[in-house]
């Protein structure tokens, strides 16, 4: 595993974790790189349905390690390889069938925040703070995470973030949707588990298929289409399909195999 995460699993739980507390999370090329691998792993292990990504110490990330700009963002060509390597996280986050959920304390800020975005869902503590800050820098923002923001929080406030650069509290991005729920402080860990033992008690051929689709609208498909057709098909034909209307007409929890 590379310097600056922690990789866990707790039954069908994986678990990322940003461990730079003392730059307060901040993530290092090194770290964007690794994000595609750590996906695809989560992906390709059947028995994990859920990763949760976090921060250790009292922060999420404040973002990007600016200390290494100097080095791997001076010319032109140097930018655009580092920016490979976060178009390549943000696409493996965002191309996940299984579900991942952001748990926040403390600074999301910048890429810390745009790999919440990318995330499935956001649950943060109270007093986390939030933005994005590409116009402090001189940085114009990556496409498909400006797309996914504005998809979240609408044109007008993901305006607000990218131009002024300003944060914003957790009260406030749950109001405009940045977040899914906040939490007392002390509440969130045990809030966010309770969350992801629901997704992972459901059914994962539903689960699976509808975050597929869900992407595909986000990005912009506005018609069905042949992986739409198939993904619809294969549940109805699955054995989830026949334990979930045994289990309602039986009035019993369904017991669901799909992996």
């Amino acid at each position: 595993m590379t310097d600056g995460f922690e990789f866990t699993r707790d039954g069908e739980v994986a678990r990322l974790t940003f461990t730079r507390p003392e730059k307060m999370n901040a993530i290092t090329y090194g770290m964007w790189s690794a994000i595609p691998d750590v996906v695809a792993r989560v992906e390709a292990d059947p028995a994990i349905k859920v990763l949760v990504l976090t921060g250790a110490g009292a922060h999420f990330s404040a973002g990007a390690d600016i200390s290494e700009f100097r080095d791997l963002r001076s010319t032109a060509d140097a930018a655009e390889t580092y920016d490979k390597a976060v178009d390549g996280a943000v696409a493996a986050l965002t191309a996940s069938r299984k579900p991942t959920v952001a748990m926040i304390q403390g600074n999301c800020i910048g890429g810390g925040c745009q790999i919440s975005v990318a995330c499935d869902f956001r649950f943060a503590a109270e007093g986390s703070r939030f933005g994005i800050t590409p116009a402090k820098l001189g940085i114009v923002y990556h496409f498909d995470s400006t797309r996914q923001l504005v998809s979240l929080v609408g044109p007008a406030n993901a305006k607000y973030f990218l131009l002024s650069g300003e944060l914003v509290d957790a009260r406030r991005a749950r109001e405009i949707g940045l977040l899914n729920d906040v939490f007392p402080a002390d509440e969130l860990e045990t809030s966010t588990a309770k969350f992801v033992e629901t997704l992972a008690s459901r059914s994962q051929a539903s689960v699976r298929g509808m975050n597929r689709i869900i992407e595909k609208i986000v990005a912009g498909q506005q018609e069905s289409d042949a992986e739409v057709d198939e993904i619809r098909l294969g549940a109805l034909h699955g054995e989830d399909y026949a334990e979930g209307v045994a289990a309602f007409l039986a009035r019993r929890p369904p017991k669901f195999t799909y992996r």
